[in-house]
């Protein structure tokens, strides 16, 4: 009687498979691939404007790492450019001097002592940065005005700011523009003004000038990052998404400092999405990988909108019970492919539709002629 029973049982299963021809699944919208987005230099963050859970394109800027910036420090032409973008400016320097250089405007500088200066105690103090007035020894044709640059152990420098000289050419120093020797400061002899040298510290990212270009004081010459960069390669400094995704987090926001390849955010490609769900053991023997598979979302409020997709991956090990809990089924894990639309988002929840054909369905209807 009682396997009477349990065949008639079976044949009620069995019946009502063979009605429906497909079997059901819970699924969710999970990440097969999680791409990290590097920094491609060191530096520190200029912008970063996605946050996790955010939608990129490909191509579009989601960040930018800042550089470092090196301005003119004095007006004048640029020559002895040695830096191409790419180079490392320590390196750079240490064969040269400097990245590059500067011819001032103001060509000449004096080299003055206060020996000849009018016998007063104040003409005998000089003051760094004082304007001073300039007047040739021989006839006093030649005139201009400068300023004191630097104080020496034998005297000072002045800087000529104004007019023409000839080169070792003597000149008095005064403090008044009438000339006076009450104002007399010394006198020295009129030399060329060297380059002025510009290093810079780091990777060369990129270059704004050329030889012979004549620069500002505080115009931009080139700009710096930290690091090393390959093969003298010189990349943007804006970080762009490689794909079409979905920020899954953001390690580093604005203003922090990033080295180079550091992990700035990751990506899920929207294209590598897929349905995670549970398999019984028992029902391991209808699924196979490469299967059809028509899916739905649980609260999509648009009736008859479906999405296609076939098995991936069934897992070959089997899934642990969690603790606390009892089952007397034991479950695996499989995968299907889904293609994402604007409706899609990870996490959400899907009915997996799997048809019974070929094999499987044959099988229930010969347990079922059986019956």
């Amino acid at each position: 009687m009682r396997k009477m029973l349990a065949c008639l049982g079976l044949a009620a299963v069995l019946l009502t498979g063979a009605a429906s021809a497909e079997m059901t699944f819970d699924g969710t919208v999970v990440a097969g691939q999680t791409l990290p987005v590097l920094a491609a230099y060191g530096g520190q963050l200029a912008d970063m404007s996605v946050t996790a859970g955010d939608l990129v394109t490909e191509g579009e800027v989601i960040g930018e790492i800042g550089t470092t910036r090196n301005y003119a420090p004095v007006e004048g032409t640029v020559t002895g450019l040695y830096i191409a973008e790419g180079d490392k400016t320590e390196d750079i320097t240490e064969r040269y001097g400097a990245s590059l250089y500067i011819e001032p405007t103001n060509r000449y500088t004096i080299t003055a002592t206060t020996e000849k200066a009018y016998n007063s105690s104040e003409n005998h103090y000089i003051h760094l940065g004082e304007r001073v007035y300039l007047k040739c020894v021989v006839d006093g044709t030649h005139k201009g005005t400068g300023m004191v640059s630097a104080l020496t152990e034998k005297g000072y420098n002045v800087e000529v700011t104004g007019g023409e000289f000839s080169m070792q050419e003597k000149v008095e120093i005064y403090r008044t523009s009438n000339y006076s020797k009450e104002s007399a400061i010394g006198r020295g002899t009129v030399n060329r003004a060297n380059p002025v040298a510009v290093k810079g510290a780091g990777s060369v990212l990129k270059i704004h000038v050329q030889n012979g270009d004549f620069v500002e004081r505080g115009e931009n010459l080139f700009e710096t990052v930290e690091g090393v960069l390959d093969g003298l390669y010189a990349p943007s400094g804006k970080i762009i998404s490689p794909v079409n995704g979905i920020v899954s987090s953001v390690s580093k926001g604005r203003g922090e400092t990033v080295a180079k390849n550091e992990i700035l955010l990751k990506l899920i490609p929207t294209d590598s999405l897929q349905v995670e769900f549970l398999v019984q053991e028992a029902d391991l023997f209808l699924l196979k990988e490469g299967q059809k598979v028509r899916m739905e979302l649980y609260w999509d409020t648009e009736p008859g909108r479906t999405y296609d997709g076939e098995i991936t991956r069934i897992s070959h090990i089997q899934e642990a019970v969690k603790e606390g809990t009892s089952s007397d089924r034991q479950t695996y894990k499989a995968y299907a492919s889904i293609t994402a639309d604007e409706q899609l988002r990870a996490g959400m929840t899907v009915m997996i539709s799997v048809p019974q054909t070929g094999d499987g369905a044959d099988a229930e209807h010969a347990a079922e002629d059986d019956v």
